[in-house]
């Protein structure tokens, strides 16, 4: 199925794991809300509040999932008083789960993860994506920013399709940076707990402190190497979610 086009997939297996999710956690925590892709987009709306809210995408990279490409997640992100707390994001075809826990650091299949350092982006692996917009203002903003990116130059880009795994691949140092403009709440929650448990930054692409509402988010090993980026790339304000 389809949501906006061609390029922005839903299965009933999303449908199915989400319900799942929401169910299994609903016994645990009776009290508490819950902003789930799927719901969203079936139109259930929840407002995010200062009480424990778990936001989930239970696929991150549908499109993968639909076409056998091995970079899919299930994230879930806990908040509390609209601060990320606990983050999990598993890889169920490489059986990769990542975890996070304010302040107690960040695991990969439960052995300790750090960010690379690199303050360099001639010397950074950058990922990105496309996102599913395939209006010509989207794609053209879009390609300007990559482009800016390949001009300066920096190292290599790669694309996964899965903004959490994107997130995770950068906690473990495999990447050194990560921008997105379009992402979602449930697209980030978890992976940037997970980033910054691992020592890595998290901000706002023009800087300050992260929105998780906002729709975009820039993330780095180092607070230098998302300062660089943040001065090159052109920025957009989008629909909050």
């Amino acid at each position: 199925m389809l949501k906006d086009g061609s390029a922005d997939l839903v299965t009933e297996t999303d449908q199915r794991v989400e319900q799942i999710i929401i169910s299994f956690l609903q016994d645990k925590f009776p009290t508490h809300c819950f902003i789930g892709e799927e719901s969203v987009a079936a139109g259930k709306q929840q407002a995010f509040t200062d009480g424990p809210t778990w936001m989930i995408d239970p696929i991150d990279g549908t499109t993968n999932f639909v076409h056998r490409w091995p970079y899919v997640a299930v994230s879930i992100g806990l908040c509390v008083n609209k601060e990320v707390v606990v983050g999990v994001v598993y890889n169920p075809i490489l059986d990769e789960m990542f975890s996070a826990k304010k302040n107690q650091g960040a695991f990969l299949n439960n052995k300790p993860i750090c960010v690379g350092k690199q303050t360099e982006l001639s010397a950074s692996l950058l990922v990105q994506e496309f996102g599913s917009q395939r209006d010509d203002k989207s794609v053209a903003f879009k390609q300007g920013n990559i482009l800016k990116m390949l001009k300066h130059p920096v190292q290599a880009i790669r694309c996964c399709g899965s903004a959490a795994l994107d997130l995770c691949m950068l906690a473990t140092g495999a990447a050194d940076a990560y921008f997105e403009f379009g992402i979602h709440c449930w697209d980030i929650a978890a992976g940037g707990l997970i980033v910054k448990e691992a020592g890595g930054y998290m901000a706002d692409t023009e800087g300050g402190p992260l929105d998780l509402m906002s729709r975009r988010c820039l993330a780095a090993g180092t607070e230098q190497l998302a300062i660089q980026i943040s001065r090159m790339i052109d920025h957009v304000r989008l629909e909050r979610d």
